[in-house]
């Protein structure tokens, strides 16, 4: 009984960072191999866009990929 109220917990502590953020704009500091996803026009409909940090020199990854509705909230970026 132990055991199976400790994996409910758990569960229900790990169930909220399963969620995905969508950002209103991309962020202007993003470090190397971070993604963040963005709302962008662009993309089509049902689709964000996914940048992804680079290092120093080289440019960001930018692709249009698809998030379930389950799994994304909107959220304003912080300048």
């Amino acid at each position: 009984m132990r055991a199976f109220a400790l994996g409910l917990i758990i569960s229900a502590a790990a169930f909220p960072c399963l969620a995905q953020t969508v950002l209103k704009s991309e962020p202007l500091i993003l470090a190397p191999y971070e993604v963040a996803f963005v709302q962008d026009p662009s993309c089509g409909v049902g689709k964000v866009r996914k940048v992804t940090g680079a290092i120093r020199g080289l440019q960001r990854r930018k692709a249009c990929v698809t998030l379930a509705s389950e799994q994304a909230s909107l959220v304003s970026a912080m300048p």
